[in-house]
């Protein structure tokens, strides 16, 4: 057993002699180790239950097997959920958005494990999403813990969440760059150069630890063996907009099977998500699992595209000109029916990999079907680039993030050659989507219910703050019987010039402003001829105690006023609430937990 004496002296031997932010770096490190090892369990989970299950399928024929495995999976996913973790763990990158900005930073211990645990049965069995997602959760959980754990200061578990991530990223793609820039793009924090230094240990040591566990190689094979052109940059820029339109039906179509999934209940929503999955997988066998297979097949050009087709009904054609082409736009169209059916049926996992997925696939067809017709006349389109290229440009559109989309690209193939394609459709696909969609798939969650952080200080400082310690509980309280000499002799008592008017329960019914009574509160012979009931005024607005401070400030901004009173959810009276007192807190937020950091 731990004893707690030596912890506590533990502790003060740290305050004393460690300095937070050397303390911070250590803890980035054990963040970056403890994610990459949940990354390589993960992986190593999920690819050795697709063995066990798919590794004697035949090739030249459809395999029932495939109308069992998914609903097996979301199955048995489901139950854990439901019966043993009993908490939602679906949603990774959201959850972590609504812990920095809701929770000030706190992730439950469990999300450190179970994520692991229900994803590599989904995937596994054959669930058509991705494991990013949940390994992004797990590694935000290790940080948020390992953090409350060594009592780190509020304002670095925010910090250690994002090391928690980019270490997740970096450890499950060999790609520290782009763990640094997701936690950027992605998770909007609002970072100094202070905090750039844990971020990067986090994500060097776990892409390192993944190095030397699994390999130097990339993720995906890929040769480069066409230099890039200059004059196919006006089909790059097309192909950026039709990333753009992909992610946009990607965005839409999911957030419309999923509000048809959020109405069922749960046996509802596991007999609709497992009918779809094992049907769709059955009849396009790319669904099955990341499909991490077929995006290596497109960037190897022409040469593997037909292995694609085994184990379908499509089999048979394989060998036709445009059957590749019907095959891969079927499995575009209806990934995202896959994907929303695996998760809605019960299932967990990202949509990370359904996004690489869906843009190698958006790539391939692109320039397949441009030099088939001799839309570029004697300009050939290298399949395998425009894969590529495609793979950055649906991640880009999907997730807002086109900085993540290029970088995590170019070091999962190692197609640095085609940075400035890559930049290119990135851009111009997050441009398209952004016209129709302000926010990423993984924010308009909150967005919508105003619960999301931006890249904002103001919103981040907001954040940290705390209604309870800004209530101000010295306002003298008046009844509405009470007469006008009554409400004078208060005011002689009182420091302010606003008095709340509350029933015998307690609940506010209105104020009085001392300067609207001022006419008549020196002239004693009126003083038993009005009551409180006569002159009290309704606030210009009410603030309830579970208010978020943007929806406060917004309050102030809309009516103007300078104290607004603060009741309970029932309207129990607790107190009022100053812009002042606001203001100096918000600077007080900014210097504590901001500035430190330059």
């Amino acid at each position: 057993m731990f004893n707690r004496e030596k912890i506590q002296k533990f502790f003060i031997w740290r305050n004393k002699h460690v300095k937070e932010q050397h303390f911070l770096v250590f803890l980035s490190f054990l963040v970056g180790i403890l994610t990459a090892v949940a990354a390589l369990i993960l992986k190593a989970l999920i690819h050795g239950i697709q063995h066990l299950l798919t590794h004697n399928f035949e090739e030249t024929q459809a395999n029932y097997l495939y109308l069992l495995y998914p609903v097996l999976g979301i199955l048995i996913a489901g139950l854990f959920v439901k019966y043993i973790v009993k908490d939602d763990i679906s949603h990774g990158v959201t959850k972590i958005l609504y812990a920095i900005s809701q929770r000030k930073s706190y992730i439950k211990p469990h999300n450190m494990y179970t994520s692991i645990a229900a994803s590599s049965i989904t995937i596994g069995f054959g669930g058509s999403v991705g494991a990013e997602a949940p390994i992004v959760l797990t590694g935000a959980a290790i940080g948020s813990n390992l953090g409350r754990a060594f009592r780190i200061e509020q304002r670095h578990l925010m910090l250690l969440i994002g090391c928690g991530a980019a270490g997740a990223i970096a450890g499950i793609f060999k790609a520290p760059i782009a763990g640094l820039v997701f936690v950027i793009e992605v998770l909007m924090l609002d970072l100094t150069m202070g905090t750039i230094l844990p971020l990067l240990v986090s994500s060097v040591t776990a892409a390192t630890f993944a190095y030397l566990t699994t390999g130097t190689q990339a993720m995906f094979k890929y040769a480069h063996a066409q230099p890039f052109d200059l004059e196919r940059i006006p089909y790059v820029i097309i192909l950026g907009l039709f990333c753009g339109l992909v992610s946009l039906y990607f965005t839409r179509a999911m957030n419309w099977i999923e509000n048809i999934f959020r109405k069922l209940n749960y046996w509802q929503k596991f007999a609709l998500g497992a009918s779809i999955l094992s049907i769709l997988i059955f009849l396009l066998p790319p669904l099955y699992g990341e499909g991490y297979d077929t995006i290596n097949s497109l960037l190897s050009g022409m040469i593997n595209t037909e292995s694609i087709m085994d184990g379908s009904l499509f089999y048979p054609f394989k060998d036709t000109r445009w059957g590749i082409v019907v095959f891969l736009a079927s499995v575009l169209l209806l990934k995202v029916f896959a994907s929303s059916s695996t998760n809605g049926g019960g299932g967990t996992g990202g949509i990370f990999a359904p996004t690489l997925f869906l843009g190698a696939i958006a790539g391939f067809i692109f320039s397949y079907v441009a030099n088939g017709m001799n839309l570029t006349g004697s300009i050939y389109l290298p399949l395998d680039n425009f894969a590529l290229m495609g793979m950055a440009g649906v991640m880009a559109g999907v997730m807002h993030a086109p900085l993540t989309g290029t970088f995590l690209i170019a070091e999962l193939t190692g197609g640095y050659e085609l940075f400035l394609p890559l930049m290119i459709v990135s851009m111009i696909s997050y441009a398209t989507i952004k016209l129709f969609e302000p926010h990423s798939i993984y924010a308009m969650r909150l967005a919508k219910k105003g619960e999301l952080m931006t890249h904002h200080k103001d919103r981040a400082v907001l954040t940290l703050m705390s209604l309870g310690s800004l209530v101000e509980t010295e306002f003298q309280t008046i009844k509405p019987q009470m007469t006008l000499g009554d409400v004078v002799k208060v005011i002689s008592c009182s420091s302010r010039n606003v008095l709340p008017v509350v029933n015998d329960e307690g609940k506010l019914l209105g104020v009085v402003l001392i300067d609207n009574i001022r006419n008549i509160m020196f002239r004693p012979e009126l003083y038993d001829r009005f009551k409180v009931h006569r002159f009290m005024t309704a606030p210009p607005a009410v603030i309830r105690i579970k208010m978020s401070m943007k929806e406060i400030m917004d309050l102030f901004d809309r009516t103007k006023a300078w104290n607004l009173p603060v009741t309970d959810e029932s309207g129990v009276y607790l107190g009022f609430v100053s812009k002042s007192s606001i203001l100096n807190a918000y600077r007080k937020v900014l210097v504590d937990n901001f500035s430190k950091d330059n």
